[in-house]
């Protein structure tokens, strides 16, 4: 008798993340093609890719991915713009940074002491802290 395992959002929030703490992005991103044929994607999903992205250091994927959550309609959470501002300070991509924490600013997402320490990192980076 042979087990299998339901593919459904759980299964697939779970091996993307687990991806995502493997420093995996690659897989992650082919996990995500394959739940998106399948299942309705949410914001764990896309949160866990571009957390994903962040480790790996594909910062113009996070911002990609960022911008397909708002014209999917899925709303993006404090993780979300988390991930995205430390994979564009990782990226050495500042302004890009400072971009997606003017977006997060403009939406009802609460910003967090990770938001201001990932911003304030991107800028001293950048030697633009003042």
């Amino acid at each position: 008798m042979q087990d299998t395992v339901e593919s459904n959002i759980f299964t697939f929030n779970s091996a993307i993340s687990a991806c995502e703490k493997g420093s995996e992005w690659e897989k992650s991103l082919q996990l995500y093609s394959l739940a998106s044929t399948k299942v309705e994607i949410d914001t764990i999903t896309l949160s866990a890719l571009i957390s994903a992205f962040e480790k790996g250091g594909e910062w113009e994927k996070a911002l990609h991915f960022l911008s397909v959550m708002t014209q999917n309609t899925v709303e993006p959470n404090t993780i979300t713009f988390n991930a995205t501002i430390s994979a564009c300070e990782k990226g050495a991509a500042w302004g890009k940074a400072l971009h997606v924490f003017a977006l997060m600013s403009q939406s009802t997402v609460e910003f967090d002491l990770v938001t201001c320490n990932a911003v304030m990192s991107a800028c001293e980076k950048a030697s633009d802290w003042e």
